[in-house]
């Protein structure tokens, strides 16, 4: 077995999509994403998400597309452009029904409880949301007051994602996020008391000056909170991407033991808690419809993370969105000058994607299968796709050193991945990646 062929250290996609974002192509303009959203079958429900890059401040460890801005002007501009886009979007798609909204960021909420209400016109005028079966939105808890709670239940919110990361001062201090646990729990009391009871809780290892005990204390306070779903990501440290990573003390930085360690810890204790393991980083409430989806083979993955969504399309607005049709992969301008600009001047904003191959479609859904279920049946997979059985020689045998270590069995074309392993299942997946060897694009570590 070679040493870097189990390497937690080793840098690969998280695979929320396959290809991955650094495989698509500026080939992929406005007018191929109009073709393939004139072609989406007119009885397909779809779903949206609505991408926000502002925040008040950026906190060192953040990964997301956003920026800081105090000002009003810029916001506002966005959200007169977000609009624009809706009613282009709205043009091709028709009055189309929704199974899912999702707002993210950045920080949705800086677009005040005015500007919320009316982009949830525009889009209610311009999609059909009577039977939308979630509708989430991504919090920060510093700035969740009774006012902003009651404007998301007004708008029809029924899920709202809180983060966290870690409630030990010396780390939020090493991240640059202070908050403690009486401002989480009073901003989860606050949406719980304005009507919207379901909470996501997100909480982060490997941070700077971040240890065992430090992921067990957080992992312990929020359960006080009763979220029915957790996300545990392990912190990117990805300075080549997010400048201001930089700043952050690498000294600080867990190692690849420390970071699995930790990862054990936070794993050891919501398990014993009760929350149902899902995938790679996600627990849930057994009663949750994503621990139904996991125990029931429905569970998927998108670029939120593990979703419950299975609509044929997903819709992204705004700079840097990326949407999901039966046809590939669309991303929208990153920066918001050249989305605006796009949208203003009347057109999407589309900038580049990927048009799948058969080949894609076949390893996309091995990874998902992988990443959802800890198992997958490549046989079964091509009999569905009605292609014949490669060999899959070389991945099969790329996963030898997991298998030699217990963490996998292979039967066959059938691949299992033990409890054990699940730690592992971004670098099982990249054995199918057939992008990845080839590809200039940095990762974070695996682990």
């Amino acid at each position: 077995m070679t040493k870097t062929a189990i390497s937690a250290e080793r840098s690969v996609p998280r695979y929320t999509s396959y290809p991955t974002a650094p495989n698509f192509v500026p080939s992929i303009r406005a007018g191929t994403y109009a073709a393939w959203l004139d072609a989406l079958p007119k009885s397909d429900v779809l779903s949206l998400y609505l991408h926000v890059p502002f925040c008040e401040k950026i906190c060192l460890y953040c990964g997301c597309h956003t920026k800081a801005t105090r000002r009003s002007e810029p916001i506002e501009a966005y959200r007169e452009r977000l609009v624009r886009e809706i009613n282009l979007l709205g043009d091709y798609t028709g009055r189309r029904q929704i199974a899912q909204l999702h707002w993210g960021g950045g920080t949705p909420s800086i677009l005040t409880g005015d500007g919320l209400r009316g982009l949830m016109e525009q889009l209610d005028g311009r999609f059909d949301l009577a039977k939308l079966r979630e509708h989430a939105f991504e919090l920060d808890p510093r700035y969740v007051t009774k006012t902003l709670a009651s404007v998301l239940a007004e708008i029809g919110v029924t899920r709202v994602s809180l983060g966290v990361q870690d409630l030990s001062p010396h780390v939020q201090k090493a991240i640059g996020r202070i908050q403690s646990f009486s401002v989480v729990q009073h901003a989860v009391n606050t949406v719980r008391e304005a009507g919207i009871n379901e909470i996501n809780i997100d909480l982060m290892y490997g941070l700077p000056d971040q240890c065992a005990q430090d992921v067990r204390l957080s992992s312990e306070l929020v359960h006080r909170l009763k979220p029915q779903r957790l996300s545990v990501f392990g912190y990117a440290h990805v300075p080549w991407l997010k400048r201001h990573q930089k700043l952050l003390d690498t000294s600080l930085l867990p190692g690849p033991a420390a970071r699995l360690g930790q990862a054990a810890t936070v794993h050891g204790v919501l398990t014993s808690l009760g929350y149902e393991p899902i995938g790679l980083d996600h627990y849930a409430d057994p009663r949750d419809s994503l621990a139904v989806a996991s125990r029931t083979g429905r569970l998927r993955r998108n670029f939120q993370g593990y979703t419950t969504d299975d609509a044929p399309a997903l819709i992204g607005i705004g700079a840097s969105a990326i949407g999901r049709l039966p046809q590939g992969f669309v991303q929208n301008a990153p920066d918001t000058a050249s989305y605006s600009r796009a949208i203003w001047s009347g057109g999407l904003a589309t900038v580049r994607g990927l048009a799948l191959s058969a080949a894609d479609r076949i390893r996309g859904r091995i990874i998902e299968e992988l990443m959802c279920h800890l198992c997958c049946d490549i046989g079964a997979i091509l009999d569905e796709h009605d292609a014949a059985h490669e060999p899959f020689e070389q991945e099969l045998e790329a996963l030898q050193p997991f298998v030699a270590e217990g963490y996998a069995r292979i039967d066959g074309y059938r691949v299992f991945i033990y409890e054990r392993g699940r730690p592992y299942l971004r670098l099982i997946a990249a054995t199918f990646d057939e992008y990845l060897t080839r590809s200039p694009a940095r990762h974070s570590v695996a682990v």
